[in-house]
């Protein structure tokens, strides 16, 4: 039976799981990596670790299969990357020797993370993350959690929320079209996303 519910600690090696075994634009990304955990350091670990009030997995009788994660403040969260997320993975990668070309990109990002367009930022201050395994997808699983997400925003008082989407995920695109954002701009590799709320 399937449960959407907030995240717990325990949740947090699920989260690195899925966000490899989606890291490809939706598709398993783990054999391009020798570091399983590098792509949920930056896209799924750090919400859970500094905002978890802000995530919500998906858990079937095979385990959490399913998150979608973000932030209210994407200024703020940011900052706290800063200060307490991005300084110990630096450290851990600071010899990426012996690593595979997807890890050392992986391990770039962490070294200088791209800021997203600060004017996308004060429309839609808010920004999320999600992945679906492939058991979990066409079920509308993804469209519970993104309403929940949405609701926790709203009751917040969040004004707007973005995200980035990679340009060769095509399925991914389409979802977040067809669920309420509308693409605001486009750059080498990623298209980003909008919704007022």
């Amino acid at each position: 039976m399937l449960q959407l519910r907030p995240y717990r600690a325990s949740d947090l090696d699920a989260l690195y799981a899925i966000c490899v075994k989606t890291g490809d634009a939706g598709q398993d990304a783990s054999a391009q990596h020798t570091d399983l955990q590098l792509v949920g350091h930056i896209y799924a670990a750090p919400y859970g670790v500094l905002e978890p009030d802000n995530v919500f997995v998906a858990e079937d009788a095979e385990g959490v299969a399913g998150y979608v994660v973000g932030t209210h403040d994407t200024d703020r969260f940011n900052a706290r990357l800063d200060q307490d997320w991005w300084p110990g993975l630096r450290a851990r990668y600071a010899d990426p020797s012996g690593m595979t070309e997807a890890d050392r990109k992986r391990i770039a990002t962490i070294m200088r993370p791209s800021a997203t367009p600060a004017d996308l930022v004060a429309r839609y201050p808010a920004h999320i993350h999600m992945n679906l395994l492939p058991r979990l997808r066409g079920q509308r699983v993804g469209t519970r959690l993104l309403q929940m997400w949405i609701d926790r925003a709203r009751n917040a008082g969040v004004s707007g929320i973005h995200l980035g989407a990679s340009a060769t995920n095509t399925g991914g695109i389409a979802f977040w079209s067809r669920s309420g954002f509308t693409p605001v701009r486009e750059e080498p590799g990623v298209v980003w996303f909008g919704m007022d709320l």
